[in-house]
C-alpha cells in the first residue's frame, strides 16, 4: 500500500510517498481503509521533530523510529480483530490513530467511532485532535459550568472552532477573540461577544 513516511526531521520535503505493508490488526485493533485524514500542528510537529520532547514520543533524538505520519481518520472497517464488539467489516468510522496518511491503518477499538450518516468522511477526519483539546481544555482543566463567562483567544483556528461549540454547549458566556492579518500591516484582534 503507499503510505507517507519520513525516515529524518526536518521540513515537509522530509515526507515521502513510499510502498508499505499493509498493517494487520491486532486482536482489539480495527484496520481502517482510509477515506480522509487531517493535517495537524501535532503532525507538523512530528515532522520537525520540534519541540525536541516531540523526538521522545517519536521513538528517536535522531530520527524517527515510527516512519508513518497523521493521527486523524476517517474511513471505513476493512477488518476487525477477534476482541472487537463495537465495529464489524464496512462501517464508517472516525478518531485517531497512528499513520493515518495512508491508505490503511489500524488503531484500537476505544480510539473509534462510528461516522455519522449526515457527515461526510473529510468533515468526520478533521474533529478528533481539534475536538478533544478544546473539550479537555474546558471540560477536563476549566471545569466548566452554565453561566462562566468564557474567553476563547484564537477562535477562529480548529481548536478554537470547537472551543466556541462546545463552551456555547456547555451553558457559558462566550468571548471570542481571533488574529487577523491585514495585507503588509500589522495584525488586528477582533473580539465578539455571544
Amino acid at each position: 500500500m503507499k503510505a507517507a513516511v519520513y525516515t529524518r526531521y526536518g521540513p515537509p520535503d522530509v515526507v515521502q510517498i513510499a510502498d508499505v505493508e499493509k498493517p494487520v490488526p491486532k486482536d482489539d485493533e480495527v484496520l481502517i481503509r482510509v477515506r480522509a485524514a487531517a493535517v495537524n500542528p501535532y503532525d507538523w510537529h512530528f515532522m520537525r521533530g520540534e519541540p525536541y520532547p516531540v523526538r521522545i514520543a517519536a521513538g528517536g533524538l535522531r530520527k524517527p523510529k515510527d516512519s508513518r505520519l497523521g493521527a486523524d481518520v476517517a474511513g471505513q472497517a476493512e477488518a476487525v480483530g477477534r476482541n472487537v464488539t463495537q465495529f464489524k467489516p464496512g462501517d464508517a468510522v472516525f478518531g485517531s490513530c497512528k499513520g493515518a496518511f495512508a491508505e490503511y491503518a489500524c488503531t484500537s477499538e476505544s480510539k473509534l467511532v462510528m461516522k455519522p450518516d449526515g457527515v461526510t468522511f473529510e468533515q468526520a477526519a478533521s474533529v478528533p485532535i481539534a475536538a478533544f483539546t478544546a473539550l479537555q481544555g474546558l471540560r477536563d482543566k476549566g471545569h466548566i459550568q452554565p453561566g462562566h463567562a468564557v474567553l476563547i483567544n484564537g477562535a477562529a483556528g480548529g481548536v478554537g472552532t470547537f472551543a466556541v461549540q462546545i463552551a456555547k454547549s456547555s451553558g457559558a458566556k462566550v468571548t471570542r477573540m481571533q488574529y487577523e492579518e491585514c495585507g503588509n500591516g500589522p495584525i488586528h484582534r477582533r473580539g465578539s461577544r455571544d
